[in-house]
C-alpha cells in the first residue's frame, strides 16, 4: 500500500467519528456526572447538552448514561468509552501545548564545521539551553559555506583567517597548533626528537594544508619532501591520528580531551597560534541579527573566552607563540 493510499484510508476513518461537539459534551458530563454543570463548563444550555448526548448515543447505538432523579451515572459501555475519549482529548491537549510552546520559541540556525560542533560546541550546549530556554538552537554541521541570502542560516562559525567575501566576521577564538599522534605510533615508529622528525611519518591533512604550513614556518621545517594523507574533515583527521595512520596538527581546543586521556600525545612543547587558524562568528552584512541570534553570539563569545582562559596542556598554562611574543 502506498503512502498516499494510507493517508486516504486514515482520512476516511476520521469520517466515521462522532461529531466533536457531542464528544466534548460527553467527556464533560462523564467527568462531572452532571448535565447542568457540563453546560456551565461548555457555556451552552443544559438542553443543548442533552441533545448532544442523545445524538452521540444514536450514533454509537448504545446507552452511555443512566439518568436518575438527581444523579447521572455512566453505563458500563459509557465508562469504557470515556476511557478512550479522555485519552484522546488528553493527547490532543498535549500536542496543542507542545505546538504552542514551539511557536513561541525563537529559533537560531547555526551553520558550522562538524569537527567544531562535535568536539567543542555540543558539550557546552546544556549551559545555553539552561540560560536560554526560550531559544531553539538548530545546528547544521556542514563543510559548505552558509548562504545567508537564502535564509539557510542566521549565523555561521567558520575556521580560517576570517576573510570571506560578502559577510561580516567577528573573531571568536584563536586555535593552538602543535603536532599530535597516537602513543603507539610514537613507540613503534621513528622517534620524534626534534620538529623535522615529523618528515619520517605520514602527515595527516584536512582540506587545506595551511595548519602544517603555519607550524612548519614557526618551527623551521621544510615540508616539500613530506608524505601526506589528504582527508576531508578534521574529525577524520583526528580519527586517523588515533588509529596511528600518521601525525596530525592538533587543534588543541578540539583535541584537548584526547590529550588529557592519553589517546593522543603531544611530542613537542612548542605551541603555535596564528590569525590564519581561528574560529570566527560569521553573519550577513545585509541583515540585522535578531535578539535570539544576538543572545547566542554573546553566549558563545563568553564560552570561548572562558575556554581559552581555562586551557591547560600537560598540567601547565598553555604557551603560545604569535608574532614573536609569548602569551600565557
Amino acid at each position: 500500500m502506498s503512502a498516499a493510499t494510507g493517508s486516504l484510508d486514515r482520512v476516511r476513518s476520521y469520517s466515521t467519528l462522532p461529531p466533536l461537539q457531542s464528544l466534548r459534551a460527553f467527556a464533560s458530563v462523564a467527568r462531572l456526572l452532571s448535565f447542568r454543570r457540563a453546560g456551565e463548563e461548555l457555556l451552552i444550555t443544559q438542553s443543548a447538552i442533552s441533545h448532544h448526548i442523545r445524538e452521540l448515543e444514536q450514533n454509537l447505538g448504545v446507552k452511555l448514561f443512566i439518568r436518575k432523579a438527581r444523579v447521572v451515572e455512566l453505563t458500563p459501555e459509557g465508562r469504557r468509552y470515556f476511557d478512550f475519549v479522555r485519552e484522546a482529548f488528553d493527547l490532543i491537549a498535549s500536542g496543542t501545548n507542545d505546538l504552542r510552546a514551539r511557536a513561541t520559541k525563537s529559533r537560531v540556525r547555526v551553520s558550522l564545521l562538524p569537527s567544531f560542533a562535535a568536539n567543542w560546541l555540543v558539550p557546552r550546549l546544556r549551559r545555553f539551553n539552561e540560560t536560554h530556554p526560550d531559544i531553539e538552537l538548530v545546528l547544521d554541521p556542514t563543510l559548505r559555506l552558509a548562504d545567508f541570502g537564502t535564509g539557510e542560516a542566521d549565523l555561521a562559525i567558520r575556521y580560517g583567517d576570517g576573510q570571506w567575501d560578502g559577510v561580516s566576521s567577528q573573531l571568536l577564538m584563536t586555535e593552538a597548533l602543535t603536532p599530535v599522534a597516537s602513543p603507539k605510533l610514537l613507540r613503534e615508529g621513528p622517534r620524534l626528537s626534534e620538529p623535522r622528525d615529523v618528515l619520517n611519518h605520514p602527515l595527516l591533512l584536512a582540506l587545506k594544508p595551511y595548519e602544517w604550513e603555519i607550524w612548519a614556518e614557526e618551527s623551521g621545517v621544510d615540508l616539500r619532501t613530506a608524505r601526506t594523507i589528504q582527508l576531508s574533515d578534521y574529525n577524520i583527521v583526528l580519527q586517523a591520528a588515533l588509529d596511528g595512520q600518521g601525525i596530525a596538527v592538533g587543534r588543541l581546543l578540539l583535541a584537548a580531551d584526547r590529550l588529557r586521556s592519553g589517546a593522543l600525545t603531544q611530542p613537542f612543547d612548542k605551541i603555535v597560534t596564528s590569525p590564519r587558524a581561528a574560529y570566527w562568528l560569521v553573519t550577513s552584512r545585509h541583515s540585522r541579527p535578531s535578539g535570539a541570534t544576538a543572545a547566542f553570539k554573546t553566549w558563545i563569545a563568553d564560552e570561548a573566552t572562558a575556554s581559552q582562559r581555562a586551557a591547560r596542556w600537560g598540567g601547565r598554562p598553555m604557551k603560545t607563540r604569535w608574532s614573536g611574543e609569548v602569551y600565557r
